[in-house]
């Protein structure tokens, strides 16, 4: 995993932006189904990943584990500077019973499947980091996430994280890569306007 470094609230008297998005969110984990590709996944490209655990959203319905969350790539709302970029939007979490949940997330962190640790037993990705976000890290800049890649997210972007490559022009999140998510049913007060 790469280094990471959070923007917290700062004690200016005012909130910061996306500050009350972050308060109705809750920690949660999931796995994506295929790999992403930034040369072949263009705007309007639907992807998938699955819940590791069940989660209670905040003042909304329990996402037992196994529900899939839904996504688009789409363009860059923090026109971060790179080569390769892949700008990602979860949108609705679908329940094995067809019920259909708007939400919002935010990409906190990503690690990849680890195989087997060195005794043998199998790792997934994620299990030896804890997804340890909070209401006060309102922007993750996870670096070197993956070789050459860095993660740019914020609760007030309507995106939840753009990935970035300065050097290279080819990147690829892998299969059964394991996201952090900071996790909300979705609101119109949640500034997400016309989603």
């Amino acid at each position: 995993m790469g280094s990471s470094n959070s923007q917290m609230s700062q004690g200016n008297g005012h909130q910061p932006r996306g500050h009350r998005e972050a308060m109705r969110m809750v920690p949660t984990r999931a796995v994506l189904d295929r790999s992403l590709d930034a040369s072949k996944a263009q705007d309007g490209y639907e992807f998938q990943a699955k819940l590791a655990k069940k989660v209670q959203l905040e003042n909304g319905p329990e996402l037992p584990e196994g529900t899939i969350l839904v996504g688009k790539v789409e363009k860059d709302d923090m026109n971060e500077p790179g080569e390769a970029k892949l700008a990602l939007r979860f949108t609705q979490a679908r329940l094995k019973d067809g019920q259909v949940v708007p939400i919002k997330a935010t990409i906190v962190g990503v690690f990849r499947d680890n195989g087997s640790d060195p005794n043998g037993f199998p790792v997934s990705a994620g299990d030896t980091v804890p997804n340890s976000w909070n209401d006060g890290t309102l922007q993750v800049d996870q670096i070197n996430v993956m070789s050459g890649v860095d993660l740019h997210s914020k609760i007030s972007s309507r995106n939840s994280g753009v990935f970035v490559s300065k050097t290279k022009h080819d990147m690829t999140i892998p299969a059964n890569s394991e996201l952090a998510l900071a996790i909300a049913q979705r609101h119109q007060s949640m500034g997400m306007g016309n989603m």
